[in-house]
């Protein structure tokens, strides 16, 4: 096994109200290194009674402290500090990231660039924002008062996990809540340089907080706390409808970023090596463990033999390697248990379409989870490799005859997060892309983000969006408050000698 990186603690612990802690049961669990499957350090393991002190702590942080009163441009002055420390520490954290999640490096370098730049964005959004005012002369005034929901709790995935939690992180505190991050289970290690970031930005303690733990304790306990107001989720369908159910009990706020089957339509006048590249890219980078992946790829007939060469092709000159190598393409998968999942869909999909390339594990690669690049073709919509997410460098490639078929193909799954269209003509692009029933949709390019724009998805894929201002309005309670300017009439209800003219119950109107 390659040694952890530098500047990794010894044990790995909790960090609530400014001070790291073992968990109150004393319980640890083995964090496993990707390309060996060997435990390489220890996690604190959070449960119910840990989550509790870090709520009480945040609460209290919320309820008596600086940070939900602070103008507006005094919290973004600490973001933009957040942002610095942040983005000073890309090497590092490239190092970490890649050794604990098996990502490959010069996919991890960069990581902290983007995270730097989630805090700058939402500190400007918070100086720059505005509510509505409505007035009618003479009368009244009414207007919109955007206030911190409180508590937020934050639960993040495994892929990409540092900058994943960044995207929570970062319009949560700049809302004014403060947090409680439960990050992946098997992907602590990154999670921990946060704490560092915060003190060193001078953030108040107890506005930021973190339980490590699994979902079934440290996370359902986070859920289910009746001072947490709202429950940001990132991760797989099922346990996204599990918080969704635990959430109504204390009426909680959710955003939910779940699962993904996203589709690429690749019509007959696309420009054909644009496709290629950007479909590659959407399926095998970041290891295929991306929810936004293009892993199904629907073809116009009239260049589907052409294309499946080409890609099968590319496909089997995809360098598979150590995470460390900087010229690997495609690294270990996070986990054995995820490994073994994705192992299995692939041996699902043999029965059920033509393997035109990968299928198995690596030859030169005999421990560790890597996987071949694996490419499926002629998969009928009724496969389960068509119909589920896989999660994995695994893609499903089926014909198409005409646009109806194409959208029928491309709408015929639970999930419905992201979705690509290739073509030349601008109103196919455009009309297509406005019937796909998807959160998100790319046309002519893979998901190259704009951090204004909704991110999210529908159907399987997720309740609510978060990105720009709607991811403020997540965090925030929006109150209307309505001021008399004039006199009010009111009809005098036990009061004799009113008119029959009264308007009574009418309001004033617009």
């Amino acid at each position: 096994m390659t040694s952890a990186p530098a500047g990794l603690p010894e044990k790995i612990q909790h960090y609530i109200d400014g001070q790291l802690t073992d968990s109150v049961s004393g319980e640890w669990f083995d964090v496993l290194e990707p390309t060996t499957n060997e435990t390489y350090i220890q996690c604190a393991s959070g449960d119910k009674a840990d989550v509790d002190l870090a709520v009480a702590a945040a609460k209290r942080a919320f309820d008596e402290g600086p940070w939900p009163r602070m103008l507006p441009r005094e919290r973004a002055r600490i973001l933009y500090k957040v942002a610095d420390e942040v983005a000073a520490m890309n090497e590092r954290l490239g190092a970490i990231e890649s050794f604990d999640s098996g990502l490959p490096i010069r996919q991890a370098k960069g990581q902290a660039v983007r995270a730097a730049e989630n805090f700058r964005f939402f500190a400007d959004l918070i100086v720059a924002i505005e509510d509505n005012a409505f007035k009618m002369p003479g009368r009244q005034i009414n207007f919109v008062n955007r206030k911190p929901k409180g508590v937020a709790g934050l639960i993040t995935p495994w892929n990409t996990p540092f900058m994943q939690e960044s995207w929570k992180l970062a319009p949560a505190m700049a809302s004014g809540c403060t947090v409680v991050l439960k990050p992946a289970e098997f992907t602590p290690a990154s999670a921990q340089l946060w704490t560092e970031v915060m003190e060193n930005a001078g953030v108040p303690n107890g506005v930021f907080n973190i339980v490590h733990g699994f979902g079934e304790s440290a996370g359902d306990s986070l859920v289910k706390h009746e001072d947490v107001r709202v429950i940001s989720f990132t991760g797989e369908t099922t346990t996204g409808q599990t918080i969704y159910r635990n959430c109504a009990a204390t009426m909680k706020t959710m955003s939910l970023e779940l699962g993904g089957k996203s589709p690429a339509v690749i019509f007959e006048d696309a420009d054909f090596e644009a496709a290629l590249d950007s479909t590659l890219f959407g399926v095998f980078s970041l290891n295929g463990e991306r929810c936004t992946a293009s892993s199904r790829l629907l073809v116009q007939r009239s260049i589907y033999d052409r294309f499946v060469e080409a890609y099968v092709e590319r496909a089997n000159k995809i360098k598979v390697g150590p995470p460390s190598d900087p010229t690997t393409e495609l690294a270990a998968l996070v986990h054995p248990e995820h490994y073994k999942k994705v192992m299995e869909y692939i041996e699902i999909g043999k029965g059920e379409a033509t393997l035109a390339a990968g299928g198995g594990r690596p030859d030169d690669l005999p421990e560790g989870n890597y996987v071949q690049p694996t490419v499926f073709t002629d998969v009928p919509r009724t496969a389960r490799i068509f119909q589920e997410e896989i999660f994995g460098p695994v893609v499903a490639i089926t014909p198409f005859e005409d646009e109806a078929e194409a959208l029928d193909l491309a709408n015929d799954v639970k999930y419905g997060l992201a979705a690509y269209v290739w073509t030349n003509d601008i109103k196919r692009a455009i009309t297509f892309s406005q019937a796909i029933e998807s959160g998100m949709v790319w046309i002519n390019s893979h998901n190259v983000r704009d951090l204004r724009t909704p991110f999210g998805g529908v159907k399987g894929s997720g309740l609510g969006q978060e990105g720009g201002y709607r991811s403020l309005e997540v965090y925030t309670d929006q109150q209307a408050i309505h001021v008399t300017l004039g006199d009010v009439h009111t009809t005098r209800f036990g009061a004799t000698g009113y008119s029959e003219n009264d308007p009574g119950l009418a309001g004033p109107g617009a």
